[in-house]
């Protein structure tokens, strides 16, 4: 796979580019607003060059696994095309929604789907028929998750990489070519992405780009399942997971939507906590990322799912308490949000 690597890395360079020069005149620019990170117009749906460059790639090189995968395919292409409308002019959440169910539900009916949730406290859990409503619900989720945590210049394709990178070892170790092929070509991708998204950032991913990453993502994540324990999967892929389950419950328990829009995600909050240091704060999350996708693939080996599910969920805890007490300190001191 070396060569496609190299192939897709430079032409996704090269395309991205393009973009940067051209999707201006089409429309493609994000113009700051209250949540934003920046302060001018920026060149967005560097998602666009990403995409282009993987299919490309995968056409000229392995043009059989499009043919045989044909439903992920066009699953992959409706979220990368819901997400280019995006960009373009605000799609409504209901059609993005609808949009990445049914590429969900075609992603099950080409053979990828979440069958058992494993063995808790000594119980075999078998989805049944609750196996694609509950696959459906884990991709739709995860896809708007890695979605929220795109607000800081190299985030996205931070984590994003390092996520992609413990899935194609997954892959690797278990001779899933799948696996391999999507989670390295996108990795290459990132890299020449993140060449011009690093801080001060060149051009921004857009939805087309962080839609499109988040169910690839959580397509590999749920094919993972099939080898790895699913609740280790949950810290393979964590970060993105804890920042929403952590900004929901407090948006409950302040008495907001769980939908509503705000600045208390976990990036901003350690944004603010570095005194507006982007690298610092990106490079930070990237360690954590790094840190969990490590442990995720040594609990698999070594602790039952019992053991790594209670350990998921008293990290959930920790972080919420963690990051909870530093808002409310940042709140004291004036920070805005």
């Amino acid at each position: 796979m070396l060569i496609e690597s190299v192939f897709v890395f430079v032409l996704a360079f090269v395309l991205i580019k393009m973009v940067m020069r051209y999707g201006p005149v089409f429309g493609f620019v994000d113009i700051p607003n209250g949540r934003s990170s920046h302060s001018k117009l920026m060149p967005i749906s560097a998602g666009i060059g990403i995409y282009g460059a993987i299919v490309i790639t995968i056409a000229f090189f392995n043009s059989d696994f499009l043919v045989t995968h044909l439903l992920t395919a066009l699953a992959i292409f409706m979220v990368f095309v819901v997400g280019v409308l995006d960009d373009h002019r605000d799609t409504s959440p209901r059609t993005k929604f609808f949009v990445i169910a049914i590429a969900a539900f075609l992603m099950v009916l080409d053979g990828t789907e979440i069958h058992t949730l494993g063995t808790l406290f000594g119980v075999t859990i078998s989805l049944g028929y609750l196996s694609i409503p509950f696959t459906l619900f884990a991709v739709v989720g995860y896809t708007n998750a890695l979605n929220l945590i795109d607000g800081l210049d190299g985030l996205a394709g931070s984590i994003s990489l390092i996520i992609l990178s413990g899935l194609f070892s997954v892959g690797y170790s278990y001779n899933d070519y799948f696996m391999m092929l999507l989670a390295g070509t996108f990795i290459a991708a990132l890299a020449a992405f993140l060449l011009l998204n690093w801080h001060p950032a060149k051009i921004f991913m857009g939805d087309s780009g962080s839609l499109t990453l988040g169910f690839v993502i959580s397509l590999l994540a749920v094919r993972a399942t099939a080898y790895i324990h699913p609740v280790s999967v949950l810290f393979l892929v964590s970060l993105p997971v804890f920042d929403t389950i952590i900004v929901m419950i407090r948006r409950k328990v302040s008495g907001h939507s769980i939908f509503s829009a705000d600045k208390t995600h976990i990036h901003h909050v350690l944004f603010n906590f570095f005194e507006g240091d982007t690298k610092r704060t990106v490079i930070f999350l990237s360690i954590i990322q790094i840190i969990y996708s490590v442990t995720a693939l040594e609990l698999t080996a070594q602790s039952s799912e019992t053991v790594i599910l209670m350990l998921f969920i008293l990290n959930t805890i920790i972080l919420y308490l963690i990051f909870s007490e530093m808002l409310k300190r940042q709140r004291r001191m004036g920070k805005e949000y």
